[in-house]
C-alpha cells in the first residue's frame, strides 16, 4: 500500500511515523495526485503540535504536509479543467502532503508549466502564495521601505523578491548565518535577536512604511514600533500579537488562478523559489526537524518520486 508520513497524536516529533494507507479515492471536487514533491513548512509542525486543534480538529493519525506537486491519477465528480496525466501543484487543507498519493482540492490546484520543476512547484501554493498575497495587501508604492521580519525562510524569500520587483526598499531580519543569502535576494540584512530595532533604525532612520512579519511573538513586538502606522503591520504568524499591536493577521486564500500567476512568475524567471534542500521522502523526519528548529535556509522540499 502507499506510504504516508503521519502524526499519531498531538505533540512533538516523537509522534511522527510512516504508515501504509489505502490509495485514496477522489470525492467531489477533488483530484487524486501521485505526489512527486511536497513542500516542508513551519505550519506542518505547528499542526502536529496542536496549535490549531481547537479551531480545526483532525482525525488522527493525520498525514503531515500542506503543499504538493505531482500527476493527476484520478478525478472526482464536478471537476473541470483537469485530465488524467496532468502535471499539477496546489495546497491541501492542513494535512495530506507527505504521502505517495494525496487528495488535492481542484479549486486550490493549478497546472504546472513544463518550465517549472516538480520541486519548485511544490513550494508555491503555501509559501510563495502567502508572500504574494501579503505583499499585495500592503499595496507598496515605489520607494516605500518594507521590513520583512524573518526574511530567510520560504515565505520571506519570496516576499523579498516580490517587494524588490515593486521597487520597494527591503530590509530583512534573519539570523547572522543567513546574512549573505538575504542580501543576495536584494534586501538589506539586519541580524535578528536582541537589539534588532536599533539595528533596523541604523539603516532606516526614518522608520519603515510597512512590516510583513513571518515570526510573531517577541520578534514582532520588538520591531512593530518602527512602523508609524500600525495598520501597515501584518503578520502571517501570530494573530494574538497582531491584535495586541494594532496590526493585522493575514491568511493566504488558495485559488487556482493565483497559483497559475505564481507559476508564471517562476517560469519567466521573475521569482526564484530558492529550494536549498531536497530531502528523500524516507528522511521526512530530518527535513521537518530542520524547519522546526528554524535552521532551514530558503525552502526545503521532500522528493517523493
Amino acid at each position: 500500500m502507499p506510504k504516508a508520513y503521519v502524526f499519531t497524536e498531538y505533540g512533538g516529533p516523537e509522534t511522527q511515523t510512516f504508515i501504509d494507507l489505502p490509495r485514496p479515492v477522489p470525492g467531489p471536487g477533488q483530484l487524486l495526485v501521485a505526489v512527486h514533491a511536497a513542500g516542508v513548512n513551519p505550519v506542518d509542525w505547528k499542526v502536529r503540535a496542536g496549535y490549531l486543534a481547537e479551531v480545526l480538529p483532525l482525525t488522527l493519525p493525520a498525514t503531515l504536509g500542506t503543499e504538493i506537486s505531482g500527476v493527476v491519477e484520478g478525478i472526482g465528480d464536478g471537476v473541470e479543467g483537469f485530465t488524467i496525466g496532468d502535471e499539477v501543484f496546489g495546497a491541501l487543507p492542513l494535512t495530506g502532503g507527505y504521502a505517495e498519493y494525496a487528495l488535492l482540492p481542484a479549486q486550490a490546484a493549478a497546472h504546472k508549466p513544463a518550465a517549472v520543476s516538480f520541486t519548485d512547484a511544490a513550494t508555491l501554493s503555501v509559501s510563495a502564495a502567502t508572500a504574494h498575497q501579503g505583499i499585495g495587501r500592503l499595496n507598496l508604492k515605489p520607494g516605500a521601505t518594507l521590513l520583512v521580519n524573518g526574511a530567510g525562510g520560504g515565505i520571506g524569500v519570496a516576499a523579498v523578491q516580490i517587494a524588490r520587483d515593486l521597487d520597494a526598499t527591503v530590509i530583512g531580519t534573519a539570523s547572522p548565518g543567513k546574512a549573505e543569502f538575504v542580501s543576495s535576494l536584494g534586501a538589506t540584512h539586519v541580524s535578528s535577536g536582541q537589539g534588532v530595532a536599533d539595528r533596523v533604525t541604523a539603516v532606516a532612520p526614518n522608520g519603515v512604511d510597512a512590516i510583513f512579519d513571518l515570526v510573531g511573538g517577541d520578534a514582532l513586538h520588538a520591531v512593530a514600533g518602527l512602523a508609524a502606522d500600525r495598520s501597515r503591520v501584518i503578520t502571517a504568524a501570530d494573530p494574538t500579537a497582531a491584535s495586541e499591536l494594532g496590526g493585522g493577521y493575514f491568511q493566504v486564500t488558495q485559488n487556482g488562478e493565483a497559483l497559475s500567476t505564481l507559476a508564471g512568475l517562476v517560469a519567466s524567471g521573475a521569482l526564484a523559489p530558492h529550494v536549498t534542500k531536497v530531502v528523500p521522502f524516507a528522511e521526512a523526519a530530518t527535513a521537518l526537524a530542520a524547519v522546526e528548529a528554524g535552521h532551514a535556509l530558503g525552502k526545503t522540499v521532500l522528493k517523493v518520486r
